[in-house]
């Protein structure tokens, strides 16, 4: 059920690449997840070497007060090896762990079978805020220069111990950014609220995205309400009606997680600003294809 009002979508916008296209920006989803072990300094060099517009990855925060990259607010045994290199047994919070502790496991050793492009990056820890930042600031890629940051806060309603409060978050989230000069070229989104309405009350030149999920609803008075930028919706949620609504409105629209050229050929023809995805690079070559087919 959940795939109907996507496949209506391909079947209204399947033939309208041909005639006026506007391309969108490329984020690489946990930098290069489809390639790399995700949200390690590895994947965000595979997404600057093939020319992504923005990095796009999570944070949690550690007992110390350290905003770390990580889906999870846990250390995982799908993602993660211990420092012996053995499985770990269960997960293990963020929140429980030092960022000295943390730094002692291995994400990078793990495959995701999801993936079956991606190769291993041994002993890869997991990177602090600061450490993508940087890794930014001294790259050679051409990418790098310009390249945008589109950071999700992980904080669950329904588990509060897992992060800090949202106001909390926000305030350690925004001063790592500031610390780097970065308001201009970042993006904050979440699926909570709370955090992009503090984020904007700290840095207002930070802008903000509004992650959404299974849901077609009436979504403009919300996201106004919200004073966000950006609408980011799960890909089989949207309609080409409902992104021209939110573009009309001010707000830019980048669907998550679209990952075959069918797919990002419909979002393209919808009409949306920017698209999220497993294979920044084969998105960029898949783009520039389309710019020269318009020559």
């Amino acid at each position: 059920m959940k795939n109907i009002i996507f496949l209506a979508l391909i079947a209204a916008t399947a033939p309208a690449l041909a005639a006026d296209l506007k391309l969108p920006a490329v984020h690489g989803h946990r930098g290069s997840r489809g390639t790399v072990p995700e949200n390690t300094l590895p994947a965000f060099e595979a997404a600057l070497m093939g020319g992504a517009d923005v990095l796009e990855f999570d944070l949690g925060v550690t007992k110390d007060g350290v905003v770390v990259v990580s889906h999870e607010p846990k250390v995982t045994p799908e993602r993660c090896l211990d420092a012996g290199g053995k499985r770990l047994d269960k997960p293990v919070p963020l929140r429980d762990l030092t960022l000295a502790q943390l730094k002692k496991y291995d994400c990078g050793t793990l495959l995701n079978p999801k993936f079956p492009q991606q190769i291993e990056v041994p002993g890869t820890p997991m990177p602090t805020l600061d450490e993508v930042f940087e890794l930014v600031e001294k790259s050679g890629y051409a990418a790098a220069p310009k390249v945008e940051f589109n950071i999700e806060t992980k904080i669950f309603p329904y588990d509060p111990d897992l992060s800090p409060s949202p106001e909390e978050f926000a305030r350690l989230v925004t001063d790592v950014v500031k610390k780097h000069g970065m308001e201009a070229r970042v993006i904050v989104q979440s699926f909570d609220v709370r955090t992009l309405r503090a984020v904007k009350k700290l840095a207002p030149a930070i802008r903000t995205s509004q992650l959404t999920y299974e849901s077609l609803v009436d979504i403009v008075p919300a996201l106004k309400s919200a004073k966000v930028d950006i609408w980011s919706p799960n890909y089989k949620w949207i309609t080409a009606e409902a992104v021209r609504e939110a573009q009309a409105a001010g707000i830019k629209v980048a669907p998550w997680t679209i990952n075959t050229r069918k797919e990002w050929d419909i979002a393209i023809a919808a009409g949306v600003d920017a698209i999220i995805t497993d294979y920044p690079a084969a998105l960029v070559e898949h783009l520039e294809s389309l710019r020269a087919a318009k020559k």
